[in-house]
């Protein structure tokens, strides 16, 4: 859960890097209380709060994934790739579960810091 609410603390952060592990106990939270939000929508009939939900995660969504490709070396402009239906998808899921790259650009690898 810290990790979740570590990126929301970093809201609109679109600079330096995330982990692995940080960016997908985020998407593990997300997709869970998207999940909650989703049931209640079903059983009070309003279909309202999922998509107040997903508005309001927009940008630290955004944000967090744009930090994980910084961390395999590229820039957050490569989200837009997700655009495309189904290639786009499967391509990201592929950078998101690459390891660190050394230092680059946007900064030292975390992992490193964090072993040291």
């Amino acid at each position: 859960m810290e990790y979740f609410i570590g990126a929301l603390k970093k809201f609109a952060d679109f600079t330096g890097r995330a982990r692995r592990k940080e960016f997908w106990m985020y998407t593990l939270f997300y997709i869970i209380f998207y999940a909650v939000a989703a049931t209640i929508d079903v059983v009070t009939g309003l279909y309202m709060l999922s998509g107040i939900f997903s508005l309001a995660l927009l940008i630290p969504t955004l944000a967090i994934s744009a930090r994980r490709l910084h961390d395999t070396g590229r820039s957050g402009w490569w989200q837009l790739i997700g655009l495309i239906p189904l290639i786009g998808a499967i391509v990201l899921i592929v950078f998101y579960v690459q390891d660190s790259v050394e230092g680059n650009e946007y900064g030292e690898n975390p992992k490193a810091l964090a072993e040291a």
